[in-house]
């Protein structure tokens, strides 16, 4: 039995862990990197929910402080996320426990602004500091700043 290490060959060690768990050798099992894997997938899970939840809020923002340069792509945009986000939080239950995470929220808008920011060529300082719009507008399909 070859035993490739998480070190050495990060694939390699994820196939050999998961056919020791199929086949019940416990004993060959790596715990304590089994553990920072698993844990990883939650973060993963959080980081592309901020990333969807930034994007959405940038097309937001843009469709707002632009009203001239409103078009399909960014409608497009808005609904996808929307569409995006809903189905992963109605997966992911667990995920909403970061929608009342302030330090979650301040990650994500400073991300939104500067974002903003850099696609709009409008100053980072033009955009308010906290998110204006509640979370249930945000998500909601039918509504639009305006």
């Amino acid at each position: 039995m070859t035993l490739h290490t998480y070190d050495d060959d990060v694939i390699a060690w994820a196939n050999e862990q998961a056919q020791f768990l199929r086949s019940g050798h416990f004993d060959c099992l790596d715990i304590q990197h089994l553990a920072d894997e698993i844990e990883d997938v939650g973060k993963s899970e959080q980081r592309e929910l901020a990333h969807r939840m930034s994007v959405l809020l940038t097309h937001l923002l843009k469709w707002h402080y632009q009203p001239k340069r409103r078009g399909a792509s960014w409608e497009c945009t808005i609904r996808e996320q929307r569409r995006v986000l809903s189905r992963r939080l109605q997966k992911t239950p667990s995920l909403k426990t970061c929608l009342n995470d302030s330090d979650w929220w301040e990650d994500v808008w400073l991300d939104t602004r500067t974002e903003t920011a850099k696609e709009t060529k409008m100053g980072f300082n033009q955009f308010p500091e906290y998110c204006p719009w509640l979370i249930s507008d945000v998500l909601n399909p039918e509504w639009w700043p305006e």
